[in-house]
């Protein structure tokens, strides 16, 4: 049993098995919520929440925190943090079931881990940023977008990995 487990432990899905439940995701979304995919807007739920908790006063007197802070009604109700938490949750439990749940960071040989995390945290701050300045997750545009049929969702995706392509030649020794 163990060599078994041993065998399966870096073994993943299809990545167009994994595209098509992700495709089956976004339809039952759509029916469900009316709305798309997203993630970026329960990250936005729990900052106003930290700023409202810390600093009540200055949250209501902020433009843009005021806009999400209601009397009686917290902003992590939202079906947006339940997605966010379900996406963890599941993530967890794809881990567990094949056993690659530890703490490790994956580089290539020739960078040190210190120089990966670096870059995965400007990476994420960039995203972040470019997330709140289109006004939401970049992604969840591009999914849903797609998934609609919507022009500005195919000029996403198409933005997204025609710039990854391109800015992945200079960063190559990072993965390579």
């Amino acid at each position: 049993m163990k060599k078994k487990k041993q065998q399966n432990r870096h073994v993943y899905w299809n990545p167009y098995f994994g595209g098509f439940l992700l495709g089956l995701l976004i339809i039952l979304t759509f029916y469900l919520t009316g709305r798309g995919l997203g993630a970026s807007g329960a990250l936005k739920s729990g900052v106003v929440t930290i700023v409202d908790t810390v600093a009540p006063t200055h949250a209501e007197n902020n433009a843009y925190y005021s806009k999400f802070i209601k009397e009686g009604e917290s902003p992590m109700n939202n079906w947006l943090v339940f997605e966010a938490i379900g996406v963890l949750f599941g993530a967890f439990l794809s881990g567990a079931f094949t056993g690659r749940i530890k703490l490790r960071v994956q580089h290539s040989p020739k960078i040190t881990s210190k120089r990966r995390l670096i870059f995965a945290l400007i990476g994420g701050i960039l995203f972040g940023v470019g997330a709140q300045i289109a006004r939401g997750c970049t992604s969840g545009a591009a999914l849903s977008g797609m998934a609609v049929l919507a022009t500005g969702g195919f000029i996403t995706m198409l933005a997204i990995f025609g710039t990854g392509y391109l800015v992945a030649y200079f960063f190559r020794k990072n993965w390579i």
